[in-house]
């Protein structure tokens, strides 16, 4: 079965790849929230079916992009820089460098807009974002 995240309205519609098996919810000022649990994905692995009345939000450093339906206002999806390349969920830096930044980026789905989702398939890791960005 094809799995599709949906906003409340349905204007905007994501395909996932595949069925995930592992994701991640974060404890950041935004993730906190809006109580998302990302799955990611490598840019072009995601279909865009629709993306009608798009909005996006960025903090300050402008790092880190957040979707939204601009109709319901649903936290769809965000791309960011690929963290997890470069720290581990504790906020340690992997490579011992507090100052790495990843030069690739990532694709996050929230996995709440997911109806028939089977989420006894997926792991979810807690990531400490407060203290790590």
């Amino acid at each position: 079965m094809a799995l599709t995240a949906t906003c409340h309205c349905g204007a905007t519609r994501i395909a996932l790849p595949e069925h995930p098996t592992h994701a991640k919810s974060c404890n950041c000022s935004f993730c906190a929230r809006t109580a998302a649990v990302w799955a990611y994905y490598r840019p072009g692995e995601l279909t865009f079916l629709a993306q009608d009345n798009q909005a996006t939000y960025s903090g300050e450093s402008g790092l880190n992009r957040h979707h939204f339906c601009g109709t319901c206002g649903m936290q769809t999806w965000g791309d960011s820089p690929d963290w997890a390349s470069m720290y581990n969920a504790d906020g340690t830096p992997k490579n011992g460098d507090s100052n790495a930044m990843p030069t690739e980026r990532i694709y996050a789905v929230n996995l709440n807009l997911v109806d028939d989702l089977d989420w006894s398939r997926i792991a979810v890791e807690r990531v400490d974002g407060r203290k790590s960005w």
